[in-house]
């Protein structure tokens, strides 16, 4: 990486994108030291687009029904997705100066971040990044709830006597979904009154929180290396 630019992230969303907002924030405020090179989405018409255009952010759009429509598998999806994002950060940065040393910095983002990403990233395309520098943000504790509709099940286990917490977590993306090692992890105690929108509402606040804390303890450790 280069000292004389910053960290670059690429954002991965499917839709309302506010936890792509407490990164754009903190990154606006200096408090995330970084450059959201670009957000990408699997959804059109995703609000987190909407996020992104007005802060100025690069942004591209991917379905994958327009991959099964032509008759392309998941995993081709999740290339071609690598390859794009590859591609734009090339172009991006090939517009920029020369670094200290006088090349030119890669086509690789110093870090992804899924943020609301509803998709499950194959082998294949985290192949194509370096090890350890895509997160997800999960809502959930490690080991359990793992997958699709976390708070819910998490509430529905609660009002069945099962268990007293649920939380969150940011955790480093490998093949098998939400059990990457974890980043950052916060409990959250579920009260008596909590109704799922109040108990969701709380997560969400928490989520906005730990995954810009999350991004800035793999970029400290990256740069620590480089």
């Amino acid at each position: 990486m280069s000292t004389q630019t910053k960290p670059r992230i690429v954002v991965l969303i499917s839709g309302n994108g506010s936890n792509l907002q407490a990164i754009i924030d903190a990154v606006q405020t200096g408090s995330l030291n970084a450059e959201i090179a670009l957000v990408v989405s699997n959804r059109k018409g995703a609000y987190g687009l909407t996020r992104a255009a007005n802060a100025g952010i690069p942004t591209m759009t991917v379905t994958l029904k327009e991959f099964k429509d032509a008759g392309k598998t998941r995993v081709d999806f999740d290339l071609d997705v690598a390859a794009r994002i590859k591609k734009l950060l090339a172009q991006s940065r090939s517009n920029e100066n020369h670094s200290s040393n006088g090349t030119i910095a890669g086509d690789t983002p110093d870090l992804i971040i899924l943020a609301g990403w509803m998709h499950i990233l194959s082998p294949d395309f985290l192949q194509q990044f370096p090890p350890g520098q895509i997160i997800n943000l999960h809502p959930a504790l490690p080991g359990a709830f793992d997958g699709a509709h976390a708070i819910e099940r998490a509430f529905s286990a609660y009002k069945e006597g099962k268990i007293q917490e649920t939380g969150v977590m940011v955790h480093k993306v490998i093949p098998e979904v939400d059990r990457g090692e974890v980043v950052r992890q916060e409990a959250i105690p579920i009260l008596p009154d909590d109704t799922l929108e109040t108990l969701e509402d709380r997560i969400h606040k928490i989520e906005h929180r730990l995954i810009v804390e999350g991004a800035k303890a793999i970029l400290s450790t990256s740069q620590g290396s480089s």
